[in-house]
């Protein structure tokens, strides 16, 4: 699991290759037990 940075407890990192079909970009993030999935989704005007 590649960690893009570590801040105030939170890591940020990703995986290359999750999912089957493969889901969209995003990014993980954790502080102790807790985790969220944030979604990188671009705006399309």
């Amino acid at each position: 699991m590649p960690k893009i940075i570590e801040w105030k407890g939170y890591r940020f990192f990703f995986f290359s290759n999750e999912g089957d079909p493969l889901e969209h970009i995003h990014v993980h993030v954790k502080k102790g037990e807790n985790v969220a999935k944030y979604w990188v989704i671009p705006e399309v005007y």
